[in-house]
């Protein structure tokens, strides 16, 4: 086989969301890294719909620019709109959200890619690991080419045995007009590693001047956007209106009458599909009572007409697409420019992961993304930066790093896949963390950017900028404590429900930390929350010790006297770090875990 005479520190695979950020942070902590992917010109694609960040979702890009990552970056640049969701609730389920110019977020993500440093990107189908054991080593291309490294991060979205459907039409792709791999996909199950199926779909995309958009609600931006990233190098900019439609009877007749034309429906889709994001045919089907479902139209940027119909993922017929979409207001004449269609596809049981994202059973193997069993851009984009983080760290010989729950929302993502794991395709909510008033969309550079900066991903100034804003929250905080009008002192007043900052009496010295709009949400936030943030943080330092009781490697649970073997099967099967992951796998129990603990304390006595 031939061979090229360059080596590499890391290999990345794929060139999604997941593997733009894992190559990314290994090029820039200094190691040699190999990009690969099967096309350079769908580097960073937005596969499904033209948008980053919303719920929970905008709280992981922003922790991912904590800690020194690029999506924050690229959005703000090719923003067409942005959007604060949730702002009539309360702050700690706030969530940004931006409509992207698709073509220029691919673009712009390509040019940091090709200008980085250390970072090398090629145009190969990747047909197999090479492996010396259980080590591995390397990969083999479609035309014969060796690539030799140190560590290899596979990021391989949908793409290991993709299969598309419209209808009764199946073919064989990673998405549609790529190729799916395959080769790659039976090279990873020969090293034992356990894959499941999933699938996920998509809606038509149309064409905008066949849309009545005059007889449909138009969906504005903020008026004052905010930046994703905090470089804050742009501003988003709101240059388009979505628009709001709605499903009616004659939809739902049109989708239940062709549902046996459906392969969702017709048993040719085996694949699990997303709970939280069903197709048409899922909706009508099990939400009978609801009279209609929303269409939100949003354009895919603004050198296009094309747009995308979010809440209408279908792979029903295209001649059926197309009567549906004619039976809604304004898509009366409506003009399909791609149809929509599911696609299914091999993940990798994420339980078989370590914390850091390397496998168990094959060393310095690293997974993220897609292949993982979760969805999305920003999900992929978060695991991507903690295996390429971890995998420099591993070569550098330091510690990887591990996020706990209560620090972030890309913590409590890892914790579940590799704790629970997932048998459906896993999306990121506020409901899932238990500690989410600590985990604001605020305030992720107050938690996480100190990591960043110690990495070597985020900039000095950027980082001195984040200490300086918090010493003067800190700082107007203990003023409002201690400052008193009559019988009350300023905390006390601004604590109830209608008081704001700017309408107080403040002193002189801080008026100028009024003005700046981020110090005045944090310190309202802390003053009207103390209450709730205090018991969370007393929740936290209560199960720390749990965190922090560590589970040696090879843990011999079989000697445990009374614990049950479903315990023991568990326990070997995930290998949990510490007593508090232990104590979130589905299965253990309190029992379960007090004998753990006696046994690991009379081990701790024995040493």
């Amino acid at each position: 086989m031939p061979k090229l005479d360059k080596a590499y520190d890391i290999i990345v695979i794929g060139a999604g969301h997941a593997g733009c950020e894992a190559a990314l942070a290994t090029s820039r902590m200094g190691l040699s890294t190999l990009l690969l992917t099967m096309n350079l010109d769908t580097v960073a694609q937005m596969s499904c719909n033209p948008a980053i960040g919303g719920l929970a979702k905008g709280h992981l890009v922003r922790e991912i620019d904590a800690l020194g990552g690029e999506m924050a970056r690229v959005i703000d640049k090719t923003c067409i709109q942005f959007r604060m969701l949730n702002k009539s609730k309360g702050p700690a389920v706030w969530a940004p959200r931006a409509q992207a110019d698709k073509k220029a977020y691919q673009l712009e993500m390509k040019r940091v890619l090709e200008i980085q440093p250390q970072l090398e990107i090629k145009q190969q189908i990747v047909e197999s690991l090479l492996l010396d054991g259980n080590i591995v080593k390397g990969v083999r291309t479609h035309n014969g080419i060796d690539f030799f490294a140190k560590i290899v991060i596979i990021t391989t979205g949908t793409f290991l045995h993709g299969l598309i459907h419209v209808g009764e039409v199946s073919y064989s792709a990673g998405r549609l007009g790529d190729l799916a791999s395959l080769g790659l996909a039976e090279s990873l199950k020969r090293t034992g590693l356990t894959t499941g199926r999933l699938k996920t779909g998509t809606p038509a995309r149309v064409n905008l001047k066949s849309i009545k958009l005059d007889a449909l609600v138009a969906q504005y931006g903020d008026d004052e956007p905010q930046s994703f990233s905090y470089s804050a190098e742009r501003i988003p900019q709101n240059l388009i209106a979505c628009y709001l439609t709605y499903t009616n009877a004659n939809t739902h007749s049109i989708v239940l009458d062709n549902l046996s034309k459906s392969p969702l429906y017709s048993g040719k889709i085996t694949g699990i599909g997303p709970r939280y994001c069903p197709s048409i045919e899922d909706k009508v089907v099990k939400f009978k009572d609801k009279a209609r479902h929303q269409i939100f139209i949003e354009p895919e940027g603004i050198n296009t007409n094309e747009a995308y119909l979010n809440g209408v993922s279908t792979s029903l017929p295209p001649g059926v697409q197309t009567d549906m979409l004619r039976s809604i207001k304004g898509l009366e004449d409506v003009e399909i420019m791609r149809f929509g269609y599911a696609i299914e596809y091999d993940f990798v049981f994420p339980t078989q992961l370590k914390p850091s994202l390397e496998t168990k059973i094959i060393d310095n193997l690293f997974l993220a993304g897609q292949i993982n069993g979760t969805s999305g851009y920003e999900e992929a984009a978060a695991q991507g930066l903690i295996a390429g983080i971890n995998a420099a760290l591993k070569l550098k010989g330091r510690e990887s790093l591990i996020l706990k729950r209560e620090e972030a929302y890309i913590g409590v993502l890892i914790d579940d896949l590799i704790t629970k794991g997932t048998t459906e395709p896993y999306r990121m909510f506020t409901s899932r963390a238990e500690y989410r008033l600590l985990l604001r969309q605020d305030n992720a550079d107050e938690r996480l950017m100190h990591y960043g900066f110690n990495l070597g991903l985020v900039k000095g100034s950027l980082f001195e900028k984040t200490i300086d804003r918090k010493k003067k929250v800190s700082k107007f905080i203990s003023y409002l404590k201690t400052e008193r009008r009559d019988c009350h002192t300023l905390a006390q007043l601004l604590s109830r429900p209608k008081a704001r900052l700017e309408e107080m009496d403040i002193k002189e010295e801080f008026k100028a930390e009024c003005l700046d709009k981020e110090i005045t949400r944090r310190v309202e936030f802390e003053i009207k929350y103390e209450g709730y943030l205090n018991k969370q943080l007393s929740q936290v330092s209560r199960l720390k010790r749990f965190e922090n009781k560590k589970i040696p490697d090879e843990f011999p649970y079989q000697k445990i006297k009374g614990l049950r073997k479903e315990a023991i099967e568990k326990l070997n099967r995930i290998k949990p770090v510490s007593v508090g992951q232990a104590l979130r796998i589905s299965g253990i129990s309190p029992c379960d875990i007090s004998l753990l603990l006696v046994y690991l304390e009379h081990a701790s006595r024995l040493k």
